[in-house]
């Protein structure tokens, strides 16, 4: 560090991961009317869309990516409230600029204790006042039940940004988008190559790993097979009631092993997290498991966290090519732009911009 130098380069330097959206945009058609339907959908599940709607999705995200720009203003005249209830730095952050780079105001909450909840007010009221004063909301609460609540006294469409254990469904599209950008024939229904993914969590502990499996049992062809590695002590809690079974009717191909080591080489792409939120606080699984830029790694594989990270995820990798994780952050700006744009009745500004 130079104190006695303060200058900087606006120009962005060139990011591993950062591929070219454009390869992701030419390999999916346009079919505007998947995007219109979105306008009568809350987003409360990463599975709850078809898979050609999600690849309208990451087809616009891509577009607009390619430039943003000719997207500054879809959402002029619209109000997003931002309620985040649970501590979020990257989630909360990319919503609000999404919307901002969209032309559209915001109204903010950061904290519970500010709000009537605090003073014993129901969900379902705090709901209605929302009718009146937007026209999408944002809700992250480390209840799970909170966005259901919330949900059922709507007018106004809602987006289940992470409730406690359950899922984070824009955090998975924004996964997906990022692999799709790496490899845009896997959108393919049925690619030539399938990759093999290595997911490092806990299935049922981790919103962000449930969502990003619902969403790869949308494109099951994608995958040879997916790897969870896990240590001894989450065996019992891996998957929830049912949850394997389901993901395997898709499609999946799920295997277990305890062995990093002996996977790792084989792996495409590993999507590694440490951090579950557990009612008021969170808890940390597989501290044995740690990426580091010596870590025996396919050349070409990739890596994908959807952040904060810990020790399980070295720095050292920040400026190898593994490293997919920053424009993974980057890209769900762009995926969030795209999903909020449909769901304020404002597809049609962004259909066949080109």
């Amino acid at each position: 560090m130079n104190v006695n130098d303060v200058s900087f380069e606006r120009e962005r330097p060139d990011v591993y991961g950062d591929a070219h959206p454009k390869a992701l945009l030419r390999a999916i058609q346009e079919d505007g009317d998947y995007l219109v339907k979105l306008s009568a959908q809350h987003i409360i599940a990463a599975d709850q869309l078809d898979p050609e709607t999600m690849k309208q999705l990451f087809r616009l995200a891509a577009k607009i990516e390619s430039n943003p720009r000719r997207f500054s203003s879809p959402l002029q005249g619209k109000i997003l409230i931002s309620a985040f209830y649970e501590p979020s730095t990257r989630t909360r952050l990319s919503f609000e600029s999404a919307w901002h780079r969209l032309g559209g105001d915001i109204m903010s909450i950061t904290d519970r204790s500010t709000t009537g909840l605090a003073k014993g007010e129901c969900l379902s009221d705090v709901a209605e006042m929302f009718n009146n004063y937007g026209d999408c909301v944002v809700l992250r609460d480390n209840n799970e039940s909170s966005i259901y609540e919330t949900m059922d006294s709507l007018r106004i469409p809602i987006v289940n940004a992470g409730n406690g254990l359950d899922e984070h469904p824009t955090q998975a599209m924004a996964d997906m988008y990022a692999i799709f950008k790496w490899k845009p024939e896997l959108v393919q229904d049925k690619p030539e190559n399938p990759i093999r993914v290595g997911i490092i969590g806990v299935p049922n502990k981790m919103r962000t790993v449930r969502s990003l499996l619902k969403c790869m049992s949308l494109f099951p062809n994608m995958a040879s097979e997916v790897v969870i590695i896990h240590d001894e002590t989450s065996e019992a809690d891996l998957f929830g009631e049912g949850q394997r079974e389901e993901l395997e009717s898709r499609g999946l191909k799920i295997t277990l092993t305890e062995s990093m080591e002996d996977v790792l080489p084989t792996l495409d792409v590993i999507y590694i997290n440490a951090i579950s939120w557990e009612g008021d606080t969170f808890n940390r699984y597989g501290n044995k498991f740690q990426l580091s830029a010596s870590s025996n790694l396919k050349p070409d594989a990739i890596i994908l966290h959807p952040l904060a990270r810990g020790e399980e995820l070295s720095t050292d990798l920040d400026h190898t090519s593994h490293n997919w994780y920053f424009s993974q952050a980057r890209g769900a700006v762009f995926v969030r732009m795209a999903l909020l744009t449909c769901m304020v009745e404002r597809a049609e500004r962004v259909i066949d911009v080109v």
